[in-house]
Protein backbone atom coordinates (compact mmCIF):
# COMPACT_ATOMS: atom_id res chain seq x y z
CA UNK A 1 0.00 0.00 0.00
CA UNK A 2 1.18 3.51 -0.83
CA UNK A 3 0.05 6.84 0.60
CA UNK A 4 0.83 10.13 -1.11
CA UNK A 5 0.02 12.77 1.47
CA UNK A 6 -0.06 16.54 1.95
CA UNK A 7 0.00 17.32 -1.77
CA UNK A 8 -2.24 19.39 -4.02
CA UNK A 9 -4.04 17.08 -6.41
CA UNK A 10 -4.33 18.55 -9.91
CA UNK A 11 -6.49 16.86 -12.53
CA UNK A 12 -7.98 18.02 -15.82
CA UNK A 13 -10.99 19.52 -14.07
CA UNK A 14 -10.08 20.42 -10.50
CA UNK A 15 -7.36 21.38 -8.05
CA UNK A 16 -7.64 20.51 -4.34
CA UNK A 17 -5.65 19.54 -1.28
CA UNK A 18 -5.92 15.78 -0.86
CA UNK A 19 -4.11 12.58 -0.02
CA UNK A 20 -4.07 9.64 -2.44
CA UNK A 21 -4.20 6.07 -1.14
CA UNK A 22 -3.08 3.31 -3.51
CA UNK A 23 -3.28 -0.46 -3.17
CA UNK A 24 -3.11 -3.37 -5.58
CA UNK A 25 -2.07 -1.15 -8.46
CA UNK A 26 -5.19 1.03 -8.16
CA UNK A 27 -6.15 4.27 -6.49
CA UNK A 28 -8.38 3.31 -3.55
CA UNK A 29 -9.28 6.72 -2.16
CA UNK A 30 -8.68 10.42 -2.73
CA UNK A 31 -9.40 12.86 0.08
CA UNK A 32 -8.13 14.61 3.16
CA UNK A 33 -6.90 12.76 6.25
CA UNK A 34 -6.28 9.40 4.59
CA UNK A 35 -3.20 8.76 6.72
CA UNK A 36 -5.50 7.21 9.30
CA UNK A 37 -6.63 4.62 6.76
CA UNK A 38 -3.11 3.55 5.77
CA UNK A 39 -1.91 0.48 7.70
CA UNK A 40 1.33 0.44 9.60
CA UNK A 41 4.21 -0.18 7.25
CA UNK A 42 2.56 1.46 4.24
CA UNK A 43 4.98 3.33 2.00
CA UNK A 44 4.54 7.09 2.28
CA UNK A 45 5.45 9.96 -0.03
CA UNK A 46 5.19 13.36 1.63
CA UNK A 47 4.14 15.65 -1.21
CA UNK A 48 3.98 18.78 0.92
CA UNK A 49 4.50 21.86 -1.25
CA UNK A 50 4.18 19.80 -4.40
CA UNK A 51 1.51 18.80 -6.91
CA UNK A 52 0.11 15.32 -7.49
CA UNK A 53 -1.01 14.74 -11.08
CA UNK A 54 -1.95 11.78 -13.30
CA UNK A 55 1.09 10.13 -14.84
CA UNK A 56 1.81 11.39 -18.32
CA UNK A 57 0.74 9.47 -21.41
CA UNK A 58 2.87 9.86 -24.54
CA UNK A 59 0.61 8.89 -27.45
CA UNK A 60 3.37 8.83 -30.06
CA UNK A 61 6.60 6.88 -29.62
CA UNK A 62 8.71 4.51 -31.72
CA UNK A 63 10.79 2.19 -29.58
CA UNK A 64 13.11 -0.28 -31.31
CA UNK A 65 11.72 0.76 -34.71
CA UNK A 66 13.33 -0.76 -37.82
CA UNK A 67 13.49 2.24 -40.14
CA UNK A 68 15.51 3.56 -43.08
CA UNK A 69 18.04 0.75 -43.00
CA UNK A 70 18.72 0.77 -39.25
CA UNK A 71 16.93 0.27 -35.92
CA UNK A 72 16.10 2.97 -33.39
CA UNK A 73 18.62 2.93 -30.51
CA UNK A 74 15.94 3.04 -27.79
CA UNK A 75 14.24 -0.24 -26.89
CA UNK A 76 11.05 -0.66 -24.89
CA UNK A 77 12.88 -0.92 -21.56
CA UNK A 78 15.27 2.01 -21.93
CA UNK A 79 12.63 4.22 -23.50
CA UNK A 80 9.89 3.62 -20.95
CA UNK A 81 12.41 3.87 -18.10
CA UNK A 82 13.47 7.29 -19.35
CA UNK A 83 9.81 8.26 -19.53
CA UNK A 84 9.25 7.26 -15.92
CA UNK A 85 12.10 9.56 -14.86
CA UNK A 86 10.18 12.45 -16.42
CA UNK A 87 6.72 11.54 -15.12
CA UNK A 88 5.40 9.61 -18.13
CA UNK A 89 3.79 6.34 -17.05
CA UNK A 90 2.36 5.07 -20.34
CA UNK A 91 3.18 5.15 -24.05
CA UNK A 92 1.21 4.33 -27.17
CA UNK A 93 3.74 3.01 -29.65
CA UNK A 94 3.29 2.02 -33.30
CA UNK A 95 3.25 -1.36 -34.97
CA UNK A 96 4.47 -0.64 -38.51
CA UNK A 97 4.22 -3.64 -40.84
CA UNK A 98 6.43 -3.76 -43.89
CA UNK A 99 4.52 -3.62 -47.19
CA UNK A 100 2.80 -6.98 -47.73
CA UNK A 101 3.56 -8.10 -44.16
CA UNK A 102 0.43 -9.39 -42.39
CA UNK A 103 -0.74 -6.96 -39.72
CA UNK A 104 -1.12 -9.71 -37.12
CA UNK A 105 2.41 -10.94 -37.73
CA UNK A 106 3.80 -7.45 -37.15
CA UNK A 107 1.59 -6.97 -34.09
CA UNK A 108 2.89 -10.16 -32.51
CA UNK A 109 6.49 -9.07 -33.19
CA UNK A 110 5.97 -5.71 -31.49
CA UNK A 111 4.24 -7.36 -28.54
CA UNK A 112 7.31 -9.57 -28.10
CA UNK A 113 9.68 -6.59 -28.24
CA UNK A 114 7.55 -4.72 -25.70
CA UNK A 115 7.66 -7.45 -23.06
CA UNK A 116 10.65 -5.67 -21.51
CA UNK A 117 8.76 -2.36 -21.06
CA UNK A 118 9.08 -0.77 -17.63
CA UNK A 119 5.84 1.22 -17.98
CA UNK A 120 2.41 0.47 -19.38
CA UNK A 121 2.02 0.52 -23.15
CA UNK A 122 -0.42 0.09 -25.99
CA UNK A 123 -0.22 0.18 -29.77
CA UNK A 124 -1.55 1.97 -32.80
CA UNK A 125 -1.22 -0.33 -35.83
CA UNK A 126 -0.19 1.12 -39.18
CA UNK A 127 -1.86 0.20 -42.45
CA UNK A 128 0.93 0.26 -45.04
CA UNK A 129 -0.72 -1.78 -47.81
CA UNK A 130 -4.08 -3.31 -48.64
CA UNK A 131 -5.75 -6.56 -49.50
CA UNK A 132 -8.49 -8.70 -47.96
CA UNK A 133 -6.14 -9.95 -45.23
CA UNK A 134 -5.59 -6.40 -44.00
CA UNK A 135 -9.36 -5.91 -43.79
CA UNK A 136 -9.64 -9.12 -41.76
CA UNK A 137 -6.66 -8.39 -39.49
CA UNK A 138 -8.03 -4.96 -38.62
CA UNK A 139 -11.13 -6.69 -37.29
CA UNK A 140 -9.07 -9.13 -35.24
CA UNK A 141 -6.97 -6.33 -33.80
CA UNK A 142 -10.01 -4.38 -32.66
CA UNK A 143 -12.11 -7.28 -31.40
CA UNK A 144 -9.42 -9.47 -29.84
CA UNK A 145 -6.31 -7.37 -29.24
CA UNK A 146 -7.53 -4.09 -27.72
CA UNK A 147 -6.42 -1.90 -30.63
CA UNK A 148 -8.73 1.00 -31.49
CA UNK A 149 -6.53 3.17 -33.73
CA UNK A 150 -4.86 2.69 -37.10
CA UNK A 151 -2.00 4.76 -38.48
CA UNK A 152 -1.59 5.94 -42.07
CA UNK A 153 1.58 7.44 -43.53
CA UNK A 154 0.94 9.91 -46.35
CA UNK A 155 4.73 10.35 -46.55
CA UNK A 156 7.77 8.10 -47.24
CA UNK A 157 7.12 7.32 -50.90
CA UNK A 158 8.33 3.91 -52.11
CA UNK A 159 8.35 2.65 -48.52
CA UNK A 160 5.33 2.83 -46.18
CA UNK A 161 3.35 5.62 -47.85
CA UNK A 162 -0.29 4.87 -48.71
CA UNK A 163 -2.35 6.44 -51.48
CA UNK A 164 -5.86 7.87 -51.31
CA UNK A 165 -7.47 4.57 -52.29
CA UNK A 166 -5.89 2.81 -49.32
CA UNK A 167 -6.87 5.71 -47.07
CA UNK A 168 -10.46 5.30 -48.26
CA UNK A 169 -10.48 1.54 -47.70
CA UNK A 170 -8.77 1.67 -44.32
CA UNK A 171 -10.80 4.62 -43.06
CA UNK A 172 -13.97 2.78 -44.08
CA UNK A 173 -12.88 -0.31 -42.18
CA UNK A 174 -11.95 1.73 -39.10
CA UNK A 175 -15.39 3.34 -39.25
CA UNK A 176 -17.06 -0.10 -39.41
CA UNK A 177 -15.07 -1.29 -36.38
CA UNK A 178 -15.53 1.81 -34.21
CA UNK A 179 -11.82 2.67 -34.42
CA UNK A 180 -10.10 6.01 -35.00
CA UNK A 181 -7.87 6.75 -37.99
CA UNK A 182 -4.55 8.46 -37.26
CA UNK A 183 -2.51 10.14 -39.98
CA UNK A 184 1.03 11.31 -40.63
CA UNK A 185 0.06 14.11 -42.99
CA UNK A 186 2.65 15.14 -45.58
CA UNK A 187 2.19 14.96 -49.34
CA UNK A 188 4.74 12.24 -50.05
CA UNK A 189 4.66 12.64 -53.82
CA UNK A 190 5.52 16.34 -53.61
CA UNK A 191 8.20 15.69 -50.97
CA UNK A 192 9.79 13.06 -53.23
CA UNK A 193 9.91 15.41 -56.21
CA UNK A 194 11.37 18.23 -54.13
CA UNK A 195 14.02 15.88 -52.76
CA UNK A 196 15.09 14.90 -56.28
CA UNK A 197 15.25 18.54 -57.39
CA UNK A 198 17.36 19.56 -54.40
CA UNK A 199 19.79 16.69 -54.86
CA UNK A 200 20.13 17.56 -58.56
CA UNK A 201 21.05 21.11 -57.53
CA UNK A 202 23.79 19.77 -55.25
CA UNK A 203 21.96 20.40 -51.98
CA UNK A 204 22.85 17.23 -50.09
CA UNK A 205 23.22 18.43 -46.48
CA UNK A 206 20.65 18.42 -43.66
CA UNK A 207 19.29 21.79 -44.80
CA UNK A 208 17.74 19.90 -47.71
CA UNK A 209 15.39 18.17 -45.29
CA UNK A 210 13.20 21.18 -44.36
CA UNK A 211 13.49 22.58 -47.89
CA UNK A 212 11.93 19.39 -49.26
CA UNK A 213 9.12 19.37 -46.68
CA UNK A 214 7.70 22.93 -46.58
CA UNK A 215 4.63 23.66 -44.43
CA UNK A 216 2.40 23.60 -47.49
CA UNK A 217 2.90 19.85 -48.07
CA UNK A 218 1.76 19.21 -44.51
CA UNK A 219 -1.20 21.56 -44.83
CA UNK A 220 -2.38 19.98 -48.08
CA UNK A 221 -2.15 16.43 -46.78
CA UNK A 222 -3.87 17.34 -43.51
CA UNK A 223 -6.78 18.87 -45.37
CA UNK A 224 -6.99 15.89 -47.74
CA UNK A 225 -7.04 13.36 -44.91
CA UNK A 226 -9.67 15.35 -43.05
CA UNK A 227 -11.92 15.63 -46.10
CA UNK A 228 -11.65 11.90 -46.86
CA UNK A 229 -12.58 11.25 -43.24
CA UNK A 230 -15.48 13.67 -43.59
CA UNK A 231 -16.88 11.72 -46.55
CA UNK A 232 -16.86 8.54 -44.47
CA UNK A 233 -17.82 10.00 -41.09
CA UNK A 234 -14.79 8.47 -39.36
CA UNK A 235 -12.98 10.29 -36.52
CA UNK A 236 -9.42 11.28 -37.50
CA UNK A 237 -6.38 12.16 -35.40
CA UNK A 238 -3.53 14.11 -37.00
CA UNK A 239 -0.18 13.27 -35.45
CA UNK A 240 2.72 15.68 -34.92
CA UNK A 241 1.07 18.85 -36.23
CA UNK A 242 4.00 21.19 -36.89
CA UNK A 243 2.68 23.92 -39.17
CA UNK A 244 0.15 26.70 -39.08
CA UNK A 245 -1.32 25.44 -42.35
CA UNK A 246 -2.22 22.03 -40.92
CA UNK A 247 -3.60 23.58 -37.73
CA UNK A 248 -5.81 25.81 -39.87
CA UNK A 249 -7.25 22.75 -41.62
CA UNK A 250 -7.96 21.10 -38.27
CA UNK A 251 -9.52 24.24 -36.81
CA UNK A 252 -11.75 24.74 -39.84
CA UNK A 253 -13.00 21.14 -39.74
CA UNK A 254 -13.68 21.27 -36.01
CA UNK A 255 -15.62 24.50 -36.42
CA UNK A 256 -17.80 22.63 -38.92
CA UNK A 257 -18.52 19.95 -36.33
CA UNK A 258 -16.19 17.27 -37.67
CA UNK A 259 -14.57 14.95 -35.16
CA UNK A 260 -10.91 15.82 -35.74
CA UNK A 261 -8.09 15.73 -33.19
CA UNK A 262 -4.57 17.17 -33.34
CA UNK A 263 -1.29 16.36 -31.60
CA UNK A 264 1.67 18.68 -30.98
CA UNK A 265 5.21 17.54 -30.22
CA UNK A 266 7.22 19.08 -27.40
CA UNK A 267 10.07 19.59 -29.86
CA UNK A 268 7.97 21.50 -32.39
CA UNK A 269 6.81 23.81 -29.60
CA UNK A 270 10.29 25.06 -28.71
CA UNK A 271 12.87 24.17 -31.43
CA UNK A 272 12.96 26.12 -34.71
CA UNK A 273 14.36 25.36 -38.14
CA UNK A 274 17.61 27.30 -37.68
CA UNK A 275 19.17 24.06 -36.40
CA UNK A 276 19.34 22.71 -39.96
CA UNK A 277 21.63 25.48 -41.16
CA UNK A 278 24.27 24.95 -38.47
CA UNK A 279 27.87 24.71 -39.64
CA UNK A 280 28.04 21.57 -37.50
CA UNK A 281 26.52 19.04 -39.89
CA UNK A 282 26.37 16.33 -37.24
CA UNK A 283 24.36 18.69 -35.03
CA UNK A 284 22.04 19.53 -37.94
CA UNK A 285 21.53 15.88 -38.86
CA UNK A 286 20.64 15.04 -35.27
CA UNK A 287 17.56 17.25 -35.67
CA UNK A 288 16.28 15.56 -38.82
CA UNK A 289 12.74 14.33 -38.23
CA UNK A 290 9.49 14.55 -40.17
CA UNK A 291 7.77 16.90 -40.25
CA UNK A 292 10.86 19.07 -39.67
CA UNK A 293 11.23 21.85 -37.15
CA UNK A 294 9.62 25.04 -38.45
CA UNK A 295 10.22 28.80 -38.33
CA UNK A 296 9.29 30.39 -35.01
CA UNK A 297 5.90 31.74 -36.06
CA UNK A 298 4.64 28.16 -36.37
CA UNK A 299 5.49 27.63 -32.69
CA UNK A 300 3.18 30.48 -31.75
CA UNK A 301 0.42 28.89 -33.81
CA UNK A 302 0.86 25.53 -32.07
CA UNK A 303 0.67 27.12 -28.62
CA UNK A 304 -2.50 28.91 -29.71
CA UNK A 305 -3.84 25.56 -30.88
CA UNK A 306 -3.28 24.04 -27.45
CA UNK A 307 -4.80 27.05 -25.72
CA UNK A 308 -7.90 27.02 -27.91
CA UNK A 309 -8.43 23.28 -27.67
CA UNK A 310 -7.97 22.70 -31.40
CA UNK A 311 -4.86 20.68 -30.52
CA UNK A 312 -5.65 18.30 -27.70
CA UNK A 313 -2.54 16.23 -26.98
CA UNK A 314 1.23 16.50 -26.70
CA UNK A 315 3.73 13.80 -27.60
CA UNK A 316 7.36 13.32 -28.57
CA UNK A 317 7.50 11.03 -31.64
CA UNK A 318 10.37 9.56 -29.63
CA UNK A 319 12.50 7.74 -32.21
CA UNK A 320 16.21 7.84 -31.42
CA UNK A 321 19.17 7.40 -33.75
CA UNK A 322 22.77 7.96 -32.66
CA UNK A 323 25.39 9.98 -34.54
CA UNK A 324 26.80 6.98 -36.39
CA UNK A 325 23.30 6.11 -37.62
CA UNK A 326 22.54 9.68 -38.68
CA UNK A 327 25.86 9.61 -40.59
CA UNK A 328 24.27 7.22 -43.09
CA UNK A 329 23.01 10.38 -44.78
CA UNK A 330 26.27 12.33 -44.69
CA UNK A 331 26.23 12.78 -48.47
CA UNK A 332 22.47 12.58 -49.05
CA UNK A 333 19.98 14.11 -46.63
CA UNK A 334 17.25 11.70 -47.80
CA UNK A 335 19.20 8.86 -46.17
CA UNK A 336 19.40 10.43 -42.71
CA UNK A 337 17.23 8.29 -40.40
CA UNK A 338 14.31 10.46 -39.35
CA UNK A 339 13.76 10.82 -35.61
CA UNK A 340 14.61 12.59 -32.37
CA UNK A 341 14.07 11.87 -28.67
CA UNK A 342 12.41 13.56 -25.74
CA UNK A 343 10.23 11.22 -23.70
CA UNK A 344 12.03 12.08 -20.46
CA UNK A 345 11.67 15.81 -21.07
CA UNK A 346 8.20 16.28 -22.61
CA UNK A 347 6.40 17.16 -19.38
CA UNK A 348 9.24 19.41 -18.18
CA UNK A 349 9.15 21.35 -21.44
CA UNK A 350 5.36 21.68 -21.38
CA UNK A 351 5.40 22.88 -17.78
CA UNK A 352 8.26 25.34 -18.18
CA UNK A 353 7.17 26.80 -21.52
CA UNK A 354 3.46 26.36 -20.93
CA UNK A 355 2.49 26.80 -17.28
CA UNK A 356 5.42 28.96 -16.19
CA UNK A 357 4.90 31.36 -19.10
CA UNK A 358 1.15 31.61 -18.65
CA UNK A 359 0.25 29.74 -21.83
CA UNK A 360 -1.40 26.86 -19.97
CA UNK A 361 -3.09 26.49 -16.61
CA UNK A 362 -2.14 23.56 -14.40
CA UNK A 363 -5.41 21.81 -15.31
CA UNK A 364 -4.79 22.38 -19.01
CA UNK A 365 -1.32 20.90 -18.54
CA UNK A 366 -2.93 17.70 -17.24
CA UNK A 367 -5.34 17.67 -20.16
CA UNK A 368 -2.65 17.92 -22.83
CA UNK A 369 -0.17 15.55 -21.15
CA UNK A 370 -2.55 12.75 -20.11
CA UNK A 371 -6.31 13.19 -19.77
CA UNK A 372 -7.14 14.11 -23.36
CA UNK A 373 -5.09 11.21 -24.72
CA UNK A 374 -6.87 8.82 -22.36
CA UNK A 375 -10.25 10.12 -23.47
CA UNK A 376 -9.51 10.19 -27.21
CA UNK A 377 -8.16 6.63 -27.16
CA UNK A 378 -10.87 5.31 -24.81
CA UNK A 379 -8.93 4.44 -21.65
CA UNK A 380 -10.32 7.18 -19.39
CA UNK A 381 -10.71 7.16 -16.39
CA UNK A 382 -8.49 4.09 -16.07
CA UNK A 383 -5.70 6.42 -17.17
CA UNK A 384 -5.43 10.20 -17.07
CA UNK A 385 -7.41 10.60 -13.84
CA UNK A 386 -6.92 10.56 -10.08
CA UNK A 387 -10.02 8.84 -8.78
CA UNK A 388 -10.97 5.71 -6.86
CA UNK A 389 -10.63 2.77 -9.25
CA UNK A 390 -8.18 4.46 -11.63
CA UNK A 391 -4.76 2.95 -12.20
CA UNK A 392 -2.28 4.18 -9.60
CA UNK A 393 -0.13 6.06 -12.11
CA UNK A 394 0.93 9.35 -10.55
CA UNK A 395 3.60 11.99 -10.81
CA UNK A 396 4.52 14.14 -7.80
CA UNK A 397 5.59 17.41 -9.35
CA UNK A 398 7.91 19.93 -7.74
CA UNK A 399 7.10 23.27 -9.42
CA UNK A 400 10.17 24.92 -7.89
CA UNK A 401 12.75 22.30 -8.90
CA UNK A 402 15.20 23.24 -11.65
CA UNK A 403 17.14 21.10 -14.06
CA UNK A 404 19.43 21.63 -17.04
CA UNK A 405 18.68 19.14 -19.80
CA UNK A 406 21.70 17.44 -21.35
CA UNK A 407 22.65 14.31 -23.23
CA UNK A 408 25.33 13.84 -20.56
CA UNK A 409 22.73 13.29 -17.86
CA UNK A 410 19.53 12.19 -19.59
CA UNK A 411 18.38 8.58 -19.44
CA UNK A 412 17.62 8.25 -23.14
CA UNK A 413 19.69 5.66 -24.98
CA UNK A 414 20.96 8.17 -27.52
CA UNK A 415 23.94 10.51 -27.71
CA UNK A 416 22.03 13.72 -28.43
CA UNK A 417 19.21 15.76 -26.90
CA UNK A 418 17.27 18.33 -28.93
CA UNK A 419 16.69 20.32 -25.71
CA UNK A 420 20.42 20.39 -24.85
CA UNK A 421 21.35 23.15 -22.38
CA UNK A 422 17.79 24.26 -21.69
CA UNK A 423 17.16 24.93 -17.98
CA UNK A 424 13.61 24.14 -16.91
CA UNK A 425 11.74 24.91 -13.71
CA UNK A 426 9.27 22.25 -12.67
CA UNK A 427 10.18 18.55 -12.62
CA UNK A 428 9.00 15.19 -11.31
CA UNK A 429 10.25 14.41 -7.82
CA UNK A 430 8.47 11.04 -7.72
CA UNK A 431 6.77 8.83 -10.28
CA UNK A 432 4.35 6.07 -9.32
CA UNK A 433 3.50 3.35 -11.84
CA UNK A 434 0.95 0.68 -10.98
CA UNK A 435 1.11 1.73 -7.34
CA UNK A 436 4.91 1.32 -7.13
CA UNK A 437 7.41 4.13 -6.67
CA UNK A 438 9.60 3.87 -9.76
CA UNK A 439 11.38 7.22 -9.53
CA UNK A 440 12.23 9.12 -6.35
CA UNK A 441 14.36 12.25 -6.17
CA UNK A 442 16.67 11.19 -8.98
CA UNK A 443 16.69 7.49 -8.11
CA UNK A 444 15.26 5.55 -11.07
CA UNK A 445 13.83 2.19 -9.98
CA UNK A 446 12.45 0.98 -13.31
CA UNK A 447 11.98 -2.78 -13.67
CA UNK A 448 12.44 -4.65 -16.92
CA UNK A 449 9.07 -6.17 -17.86
CA UNK A 450 7.00 -4.40 -15.20
CA UNK A 451 4.87 -2.62 -17.80
CA UNK A 452 1.46 -3.97 -18.73
CA UNK A 453 -0.23 -4.04 -22.11
CA UNK A 454 -3.30 -1.81 -22.00
CA UNK A 455 -6.37 -2.84 -23.99
CA UNK A 456 -8.18 0.07 -25.60
CA UNK A 457 -11.80 -0.84 -26.36
CA UNK A 458 -13.39 0.19 -29.63
CA UNK A 459 -15.90 3.01 -29.67
CA UNK A 460 -18.74 0.65 -30.53
CA UNK A 461 -19.74 0.76 -26.85
CA UNK A 462 -20.38 4.50 -27.06
CA UNK A 463 -23.35 6.31 -28.54
CA UNK A 464 -21.13 7.38 -31.44
CA UNK A 465 -19.98 3.80 -31.91
CA UNK A 466 -23.55 2.49 -31.88
CA UNK A 467 -24.46 4.92 -34.63
CA UNK A 468 -21.44 3.84 -36.66
CA UNK A 469 -22.36 0.19 -36.19
CA UNK A 470 -25.88 0.80 -37.48
CA UNK A 471 -24.45 2.56 -40.53
CA UNK A 472 -21.98 -0.28 -41.08
CA UNK A 473 -24.85 -2.76 -41.25
CA UNK A 474 -26.18 -0.83 -44.25
CA UNK A 475 -22.72 -1.25 -45.83
CA UNK A 476 -22.80 2.21 -47.38
CA UNK A 477 -21.05 5.38 -46.26
CA UNK A 478 -23.17 8.02 -44.60
CA UNK A 479 -24.26 10.72 -47.05
CA UNK A 480 -22.52 14.04 -46.86
CA UNK A 481 -24.55 16.82 -45.29
CA UNK A 482 -25.52 19.60 -47.66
Amino acid sequence: MLLVKNGTVVTADQTRRADVLCDGGLIRAVGEGLAAEAPAGAEVIDAGGQLVMPGGIDPHTHMQLPFMGTVASEDFYTGTAAGLAGGTTMIIDFVIPAPEQPLMEAYRQWREWAEKAAADYSFHVAVTWWDDSVHKDMGTLVRECGVNSFKHFMAYKNAIMVDDEILFRSFTRAWELGAIATVHAENGDVVFQLQQELLARGITGPEGHPLSRPPEVEGEATNRAIRIAQVLGVPVYIVHVSARESLQAITRARSEGQRVFGEALAGHLVVDDSVYWSDDKEFAAAHVMSPPFRPKHHQDALWHGLQSGNLQTTATDHCCFCADQKAMGRDDFTRIPNGTGGIENRMEILWDEGVNKGRLTMNEFVRVTSANTAQIFNIYPRKGAIAAGSDADLVVWDPAATKTISAKTHRHNVDFNIFEGRTVTGCASHTVSGGKVVFANGDLRAENGAGRYVDRPSFQSTALGDALARRAERKTPAPRKR
